[in-house]
């Protein structure tokens, strides 16, 4: 793993907690020159602070702010002089019927899960291109399969999947590498900072975290997937179990979703 990241410049969104601070910490101890964002000061400070004197670069930033991503990409490319990998994995979730909330919920989550990787990915390609590097989304099992309660989550996941399957076939003749990885249920803040009907985080979760593969072990998979190029990446049994029946049995699928976020009619996960 260090050979092929070594020196290697790669971007994570999103990298003060959960999968993508994993991602920074391996990648930097891969080798890799690193640069991430967050909209946290205090957490970008801390994680600078705990490798003074790695390659490290942090940017204030909100993905879902064009002018910021630019900056993040422009910054990035001045103190490191390109980039060869560009992981998008800033993201929200979400956690309200669509009979309770408003279109300006899911409007922010599209914002930032969507447009976030639209802003980096368009801006940092240029400098993808030259160096036949690599393009990475994060996106969920809720990309394959709408789940109820996340009806923006899912559509900002469908949309981020569909997009860079367009992007990868445009830049198959220019040496540029395309995937996007579904990691399933796995421990990080996201269930934490889903939004709920008025737009709040809802700062818990309903879900058994213990059970959940960890952030480390997610970050593991998708460098490895990096390294060997894999089109598409989908974790977890439970993941690769619902991307199955979705594809074969929909309607049971559909059953079994029910089943799975709701008791006596209320959504309960």
């Amino acid at each position: 793993m260090a050979s092929y990241f070594n020196d290697k410049v790669v971007i994570v969104t999103g990298g003060t907690d959960g999968i993508g601070k994993a991602l920074v910490i391996q990648l930097i101890e891969a080798g890799a020159k690193v640069a991430t964002c967050g909209r946290n000061h205090d957490k970008l400070y801390q994680l600078q602070a705990s490798y003074p004197s790695a390659n490290l670069h942090t940017v204030v930033a909100d993905v879902s702010n064009e002018n910021e991503c630019r900056h993040l990409v422009e910054s990035t490319i001045k103190m490191f002089g390109g980039i060869d990998i560009l992981i998008n994995n800033a993201g929200v979730s979400m956690r309200a019927l669509l009979k309770d909330t408003t279109p300006d919920v899911i409007k922010k989550v599209m914002d930032i899960n969507f447009y976030g990787t639209v802003y980096c990915t368009k801006y940092a390609l240029d400098s993808i291109i030259s160096r036949k590097g690599t393009i990475v989304g994060v996106s969920s099992i809720a990309g394959y399969r709408g789940l109820p309660g996340r009806s923006g989550y899912s559509a900002s996941k469908f949309a981020v999947q569909g997009w860079l399957e367009a992007v990868r076939t445009e830049l198959m003749g220019d040496g540029v590498h395309v995937m996007w990885v579904c990691p399933g249920f796995t421990t990080s803040n996201i269930r934490q900072a889903a939004l709920n009907k008025t737009g709040d985080a809802h700062g818990e979760t309903p879900m058994d975290e213990g059970k959940m593969m960890s952030s480390e072990e997610c970050a593991q998979h998708i460098i490895k997937a990096i390294r060997k190029k894999k089109r598409t990446l989908v974790l977890t049994f439970t993941g690769k179990r619902t991307v199955f029946m979705e594809k074969f049995f929909p309607k049971l699928a559909d059953k079994l979703a029910y089943k799975f976020f709701f008791k006596d009619g209320k959504l309960v996960k």
